[in-house]
């Protein structure tokens, strides 16, 4: 089967923040005693994107940027300008999508009042917060910076300043958390009248402090219950399920994240960022991701030397790495598209998908990749059963 070119993306990995998280597993690095240089990383980036755009010129000809994600870290301790400047030069370099989403992510503890119009002036023209929670409790055992009234604020200051595409980011499951707890951090949100909620449960991740000491977590049935319950209150107030932990109104599903769902391409630049490009003209999907370490990343004397990585995605990989995006989606993916974004005949799958949908975990309609209710509680077992 023929590769097709999927759409593109640009990741920007914001690699610090205030402090470290105990349940975070992202790299992120805290402030420390001496500032990041924060103008001089924005040179970097764009010397990663050079580099990238030349490594790979050929499978980027004639394709624009269709979304760009801003991720960390904590991206809103750059300033503005810095942003601006960033987005001037990715313009430069390649070309973008006039309708482009932008998303920068923000944690509400570091936005200084007045900042979101000059994100906004910058091009950025969606704003996700890391909210997580709105009782002041949960949000100190979680290590977050602010509290809910901050929180709040800072929401109706990016609507104020005209932002009218906001996702807030919630957690579940949280530490001696009961569903009433959840369901109050979920009215609360809604009260805000966000376009988008991202509403996912709180794991413990490895080389993580809540891994090395555990907090008292609701067991996996209140987990599930937690879950259900919020899903219909949010359904309730016309947020649209579409991805396991994505809901969203009418209109405003995050393009970016669909683009990963859906096995699109990504560039990724920044410190530990990752990326993913196909080539139809060679038939080959290559992964590549940079040097997680900031300092090591921003003292590299060349564009080899902040590459950590770079393959070719094996043909026997490409069903597991497809069906751990698409199977996500709450709606599926047509079926064809699994040929179209791997270049693989669908025969290679089909002894899965027959056992999948004997199992209950797919529904039958042959056209469409489609979990069922069940497939969806059990997502993991559906995903590793393509491992094969």
């Amino acid at each position: 089967m023929a590769l097709t070119t999927p759409p593109l993306a640009l990741y920007v990995h914001m690699p610090w923040c205030v402090k470290k998280c105990p349940y975070c597993d992202f790299n992120s690095h805290g402030l420390g005693q001496s500032p990041p240089r924060y103008a001089e990383y924005i040179d970097d980036l764009l010397a990663d994107l050079d580099g990238d755009r030349e490594d790979f010129a050929s499978a980027l000809a004639g394709r624009p940027i269709q979304s760009i994600f801003f991720g960390g870290g904590t991206p809103s301790l750059f300033a503005p300008e810095l942003i601006d400047r960033l987005l001037d030069g990715v313009r430069a370099r390649l070309p973008v999508a006039a309708e482009a989403e932008i998303t920068l992510e923000t944690n509400p503890g570091t936005v200084e009042h007045g900042r979101f119009d000059g994100y906004l002036a910058a091009g950025v023209n969606r704003i996700s917060f890391g909210v997580q929670s709105f009782d002041d409790d949960k949000l100190r055992r979680l290590g977050r910076i602010h509290n809910a009234r901050e929180a709040a604020d800072a929401v109706k200051s990016a609507q104020d300043e005209g932002y009218a595409n906001i996702n807030l980011d919630l957690m579940y499951a949280l530490p001696t958390q009961t569903l009433d707890g959840a369901l109050e951090d979920v009215r609360q949100a809604i009260a805000l009248a966000p376009q988008h909620i991202s509403h996912y449960q709180l794991t413990l991740e490895p080389n993580t402090v809540f891994a090395r000491h555990p907090p008292p977590l609701p067991n996996d049935d209140q987990a599930w219950s937690m879950q259900e319950t919020c899903q219909d209150s949010l359904a309730a107030a016309g947020y649209g399920q579409y991805e396991i932990s994505a809901y969203a109104r009418p209109g405003y599903r995050c393009w970016h994240n669909q683009n990963y769902w859906r096995f699109g391409d990504y560039l990724g630049i920044g410190a530990g960022a990752h990326g993913k490009l196909s080539d139809p003209a060679s038939g080959v999907i290559r992964r590549r991701w940079k040097d997680r370490n900031p300092r090591s990343y921003m003292a590299a004397t060349s564009h080899a030397a902040r590459v950590a990585g770079d393959q070719a995605i094996a043909a026997s990989e490409l069903p597991f790495e497809y069906m751990l995006n698409a199977l996500r989606l709450v709606d599926g993916v047509a079926a064809g598209e699994f040929a179209e974004r791997t270049g693989l005949d669908p025969a290679c799958i089909a002894p899965e998908l027959a056992q999948a949908r004997q199992r209950g975990w797919l529904d039958g309609d042959a056209r469409q990749l489609h979990t069922t209710a069940l497939g969806q509680r059990f997502l993991n077992d559906v995903i590793v059963s393509f491992m094969s």
